[in-house]
């Protein structure tokens, strides 16, 4: 059975193309035009997966994905202009998995929309592979080409998030908020330094990350390094 998409965007030509686009790779497409005709939407056939427009006459597309998270677990990718960090920001700890820069690629948007569907619909299995990464959530124990890394507890629980959440882009306020705790949303330096400290450990040159990307002034992107 397909995945249900709902694609939320305001500019009809950018709605029918997206909407004639995902058909054609399988999908089933709902679409609408305001925030508040979404979420009606989405309450009534709740979606697999949403592409939400962050700029809507009405309620915002941040106020759209901070409402889906109260009751929806729903793959979110919002679409933002260039340069619109704040924004991006906002959305990301709103609940969104991922986001394309407007204007964007459709290979770009599906790839990214079949990652945030993957990681809706999580393995259940305790080890992960990640290149050369064998993660035992289970045991706690992180090998690099079968040979087993001393992980600090912190270290363990950073990578662990980034494992969980392979592919999409964390902001340094979720990250510290889901290792640390609330009250060190705002320490940066604190996970700059766990972060400098953990590519130390699993990058085979830190000074030339391929599992941990930093994305500027937003966050950090966990993958597979390309062969």
């Amino acid at each position: 059975m397909s995945a249900h998409i709902l694609v939320v965007d305001d500019e009809p030509q950018i709605l029918n193309a997206l909407e004639t686009t995902l058909r054609g790779a399988g999908y089933e497409i709902e679409t609408a035009a305001t925030g508040e005709d979404a979420l009606t939407k989405a309450k009534v056939r709740p979606p697999d997966g949403v592409i939400l427009d962050l700029v809507l006459p009405g309620i915002s597309g941040v106020e759209v994905c901070r409402e889906l998270r109260v009751w929806s677990d729903a793959a979110v990718l919002v679409l933002s202009v260039m340069g619109d960090e704040a924004e991006k920001v906002a959305a990301l700890d709103a609940g969104a998995d991922d986001y394309v820069t407007k204007p964007f690629g459709i290979e770009e948007l599906l790839a990214r929309l079949r990652a945030a569907l993957r990681r809706a619909q999580p393995e259940t299995e305790p080890v992960l592979q990640v290149g050369d990464l064998e993660i035992d959530l289970e045991k706690q124990a992180v090998r690099r080409n079968g040979s087993l890394l001393q992980l600090t507890p912190h270290e363990f629980r950073l990578l662990r998030l980034f494992a969980l959440n392979e592919g999409k882009l964390l902001t340094q306020r979720k990250i510290l908020s889901e290792v640390w705790g609330a009250a060190y949303q705002t320490e940066s330096h604190y996970l700059h330094v766990y972060v400098s400290q953990l590519r130390r450990k699993i990058e085979p040159d830190p000074a030339r990350p391929r599992y941990l990307l930093t994305e500027t002034g937003v966050g950090y992107r966990f993958v597979a390094p390309k062969s």
